[in-house]
């Protein structure tokens, strides 16, 4: 379960937040696997802090031996038996925070894959509704929060509570009396722990969402220089900018006058304990009860509670702001988590007003001879009142190549992704083919990401068993073969960040060879040549029709080129198809395309040529 996704002062809709319900559940679902691992870490750590409270007994015997003026040699056997506990307590408590640290490493790692798994499979229009800052912020800050509790906080807590619970036990076992005086300070440090904790856990998640609208505004900011520059925006810019950086430090110098306040109060509470027990210890020794050695002990046993109690209360902050960004994790975690309705039925129709619209609908994957793609009545908004597509159908047969053209937002792209099964549409339903490799749809765009990397890794990615063989054949079905082997280190130069730089042209070349790697059975290119420039517009439009020799194609076309060598092209406006049919039927119809085609050829013909 999670709450209702905030809203930045940016306006965007953020990603939602796990319930402290859920979050908690999600914790225990992570930790399950590894139940053996923490058990034996907390059995060892409670016998390393059950022998280490043998050392203020041992202290408390020394005390007694010199107040009765026994022989030196008597003091032996203690000092020996400190030195004894302190090797077993040191190695046992080495080995039990050993085990602790491994779990918390282990349920972070598992964590981290589970977010980013489903972070790569929400919805495309959720992200853009909600923004890269906030995304961004949960990917970097909160799961930095996390593992550094988990690095930290973890192994230090449960250390702290069982010196604490065994520690109370020691005293119990030395005189009840201690025991109640000791527990004297107890109230103070729940009232101070409830009172931290009630303010802490709103305060630290109002900092992560001022955080990521923070970002959010730096990425607008720095993303759009140019045309904040080209409109003179510099300072309207730099005012949100600074806005929203004077909200998230007023927040984080809130947060630190609470844990100052908090410090006081636990300073309060250790007085008040310490006092207690140093009275109680005068008064059962002045009565004969205990000997000076026993007080001796129970006053160290106090004294001994003040680093596990402080370090366990001080704990509640990074515990809270851990507890908060793991809630915005988990928040992302089910959203893409949510069911989708049962294949085969019809999705439902447009959402009503005010309501959102369906996580998913039916998608299934067939293996018709009849048609290799079916889009039926398909319908998408980006939101209440922002329909993009409009009871859309179109068919693709087994092995056609279709493209798809319009104005800037007729929604092509839009559809294109329904198609490729990367955004789910408001209603409608979409059959694609089932193919016989791991990927039966493949989606090209025109944003292609080099991955650090050799560039035989990078293009293992589509298919982790190709041999340095199957990797030439792709480069060279693309015409991509002569530059990969002019790298330095061939398929071996590492590309990406920090390595061999690619320029547009080749990196699609790149995503294209990847495309005859997964060899799916059917391609949506998404304006996948438009990166390239005019100089690499051919170059790339010849390895795009070769990628897809023999695929059923869905073409996003930017240039119409690209729809003269299609067998059909598919005309939308405002969200509708408006034509459907093969290029010169449709030049000739004097309809839409013609007037596209007409000013495109005309852009070309007035266009100098070098």
């Amino acid at each position: 379960m999670t709450t209702p996704s905030p809203t930045a002062d940016t306006g965007a809709e953020l990603l939602p937040i796990a319930t402290p319900a859920r979050t908690r559940a999600a914790l225990r679902t992570l930790i399950r696997p590894d139940r053996g691992l923490a058990l034996t870490g907390i059995g060892i750590l409670v016998a390393a802090t059950a022998v280490g409270l043998l050392v203020q007994p041992l202290l408390g015997r020394i005390v007694d031996i010199v107040a009765d003026g026994r022989p030196a040699g008597d003091l032996t056997l203690p000092v020996v038996l400190l030195v004894v506990v302190a090797v077993v307590q040191g190695l046992t408590t080495t080995l039990g925070l050993t085990r602790i640290a491994r779990l918390g490493e282990t349920v972070l790692a598992r964590l981290r894959e589970r977010f980013v798994e489903r972070a790569l499979n929400l919805p495309a229009d959720r992200l853009e509704r909600a923004g890269a800052g906030d995304l961004t912020a949960r990917v970097t800050g909160d799961v930095a929060r996390v593992a550094e509790a988990v690095r930290s906080a973890l192994p230090e807590m449960a250390r702290s509570v069982l010196a604490i619970l065994l520690t109370l036990g020691a005293l119990a076992l030395l005189d009840v009396r201690f025991l109640l005086a000791a527990l004297l300070a107890v109230p103070v440090q729940l009232l101070t722990a409830r009172w931290y904790v009630r303010r802490a856990l709103t305060l630290y998640a109002d900092q992560r969402v001022a955080n990521g609208a923070q970002q959010q505004q730096l990425l607008e900011t720095i993303g759009g220089a140019v045309t904040v520059r080209g409109h003179r925006l510099e300072e309207q810019h730099t005012e949100r900018s600074a806005g929203r950086s004077r909200k998230a430090v007023d927040l984080t110098m809130r947060s630190v006058n609470l844990v100052l306040g908090f410090y006081g109060r636990l300073h309060i509470a250790e007085y008040i304990g310490l006092a207690a027990v140093l009275i109680a210890g005068f008064w059962l020794v002045h009565d004969g009860a205990v000997s000076i050695g026993t007080a001796t002990a129970a006053a160290l046993y106090f004294h001994s509670l003040f680093g596990p109690v402080n370090a366990a209360l001080v704990l509640l902050d990074d515990a809270q702001s851990a507890a908060a960004g793991l809630a915005r994790l988990v928040g992302v975690t089910d959203l893409a988590e949510q069911p989708e309705p049962a294949a085969g039925k019809p999705a439902a129709g447009k959402p009503e007003a005010g309501k959102a619209a369906p996580a998913s609908v039916p998608r299934q994957r067939i293996a018709s001879p009849e048609a290799a793609v079916t889009v039926h009545a398909v319908s998408h908004a980006y939101g209440p009142g922002r329909p993009v597509l409009h009871e859309v159908s179109l068919t693709l047969e087994p092995g056609e190549h279709v493209a798809l053209v319009g104005t800037s937002g007729a929604g092509k792209s839009t559809l294109a992704r329904i198609v490729a099964g990367v955004q789910q549409p408001t209603s409608g339903t979409v059959t694609a083919p089932a193919g016989t490799g791991e990927h039966p749809v493949v989606l090209v765009t025109q944003e292609v990401h080099v991955f650090t990397g050799t560039l035989a890794e990078d293009l293992r990615l589509a298919r982790p068993d190709a041999t340095d063989a199957d990797l030439r054949t792709a480069l060279s079905t693309v015409h991509a073969l002569d530059w990969a082997e002019a790298l330095p280190d061939g398929l071996a130069t590492v590309v990406g960040e920090g390595g061999h730089r690619l320029d547009p042209a080749r990196a699609q070349q790149l995503a294209l060879a990847r495309l005859v790697l997964a060899d799916p059975a059917l391609a949506v290119l998404d304006e996948a040549t438009a990166e390239a420039g005019s100089a690499g517009a051919r170059v790339l439009e010849r390895s795009a029709e070769a990628a897809l020799d023999g695929r059923t194609a869905l073409v996003v076309a930017h240039r119409l080129t690209q729809a003269v060598a299609a067998d059909r092209v598919v005309v939308l406006e405002a969200g509708r198809v408006v034509e459907s049919g093969p290029h010169d039927e449709l030049r000739d119809a004097d309809g839409p395309y013609a007037a596209l085609w007409r000013a495109w050829s005309g852009s070309r013909t007035a266009t100098p040529h070098p």
